[in-house]
């Protein structure tokens, strides 16, 4: 039961019913007993920072950005932190002594899931590919650079888009126009192939060495092409939902002062309704 001393938060996008963070927040809610409500949050672009002010002056505690307001939301923001500026955009909004604060969990969520589904895996453990050069690719290759990986190669359709990137980070990180995967100890898709109603993501696994682990972003379905040529050849394989599930992580724990799990449960719960291939 909510109080007048409910702690609130949500998720802004456009359009935004399709989030999953309403009901993985929910979850946390009840099953930590907090005073609070996180809420879905429809905002057109055009309306995005008058909205973000206007939720600060209601008294929300903050709030997740998704799509297509995470350039957006870094402008917004008083104050950014190192993962917001090494991502080039925010998608955690914290409302703190009348500042905006932004950060990007994208990265962390990244690192978190692979270690959970991929016991024993740390980022130094050899070079990473990462196919695309998106936001998403943008936040984990800062990640996985910060944390230790020696070397970082982006593959993607446009040379010159992964070749900015690879400027814009800086430090061991490099261009291809193929996957270098004789060496690999992660492969990462930051692509939308193999999502639902996308064409699969087409390359042969067969280079990669037998302990490494191959890791997709998408979670619609569960199970993509690639994850299952990756159990196909006895590799561990990553799926996105768990990038999802722990990116929300920080930002519950700054709105409603307690640190989430991410459990069983909670996974059941949010891929309740996800086709599994």
């Amino acid at each position: 039961m909510l109080t007048g001393h409910a702690r609130l938060a949500g998720v802004l996008g456009w359009p935004v019913s399709h989030s999953r963070s309403p009901r993985l927040h929910g979850y946390w809610l009840e099953t930590l007993g907090v005073d609070g409500a996180y809420l879905p949050l429809p905002v057109h672009p055009g309306g995005f920072a008058d909205a973000v002010r206007a939720l600060a002056a209601l008294g929300f505690r903050g709030a997740n950005v998704t799509i297509p307001h995470k350039q957006a939301a870094f402008e917004v923001c008083d104050v950014v932190d190192a993962t917001a500026r090494r991502a080039g955009a925010v998608n955690t909004l914290v409302f703190r002594d009348g500042r905006i604060e932004g950060s990007n969990t994208d990265g962390f969520g990244f690192l978190e899931t692979v270690r959970d589904q991929a016991p024993g895996w740390q980022p130094a453990d050899g070079p990473a590919v990462l196919l695309g050069a998106g936001g998403a690719a943008r936040a984990i290759a800062a990640a996985l650079l910060d944390a230790g990986c020696p070397l970082v190669t982006l593959v993607n359709r446009s040379r010159g888009r992964a070749e900015a990137l690879a400027q814009d980070l800086g430090g061991p990180i490099a261009v291809a126009d193929a996957p270098p995967m004789a060496d690999a100890a992660l492969l990462v898709n930051t692509t939308s192939l193999g999502m639902q109603g996308h064409p699969p993501l087409a390359i042969d696994l067969a280079p990669l060495p037998a302990e490494a682990v191959v890791a997709d972003i998408v979670y619609v379905p569960l199970e993509t092409p690639l994850l299952a040529a990756a159990r196909a050849r006895g590799l561990r394989a990553v799926d996105g939902l768990g990038m999802l599930l722990h990116q929300a992580r920080p930002g519950f724990e700054a709105w409603f002062g307690l640190a989430p799990h991410v459990d069983e449960a909670l996974r059941a719960l949010v891929a309740a309704d996800i086709p599994h291939r």
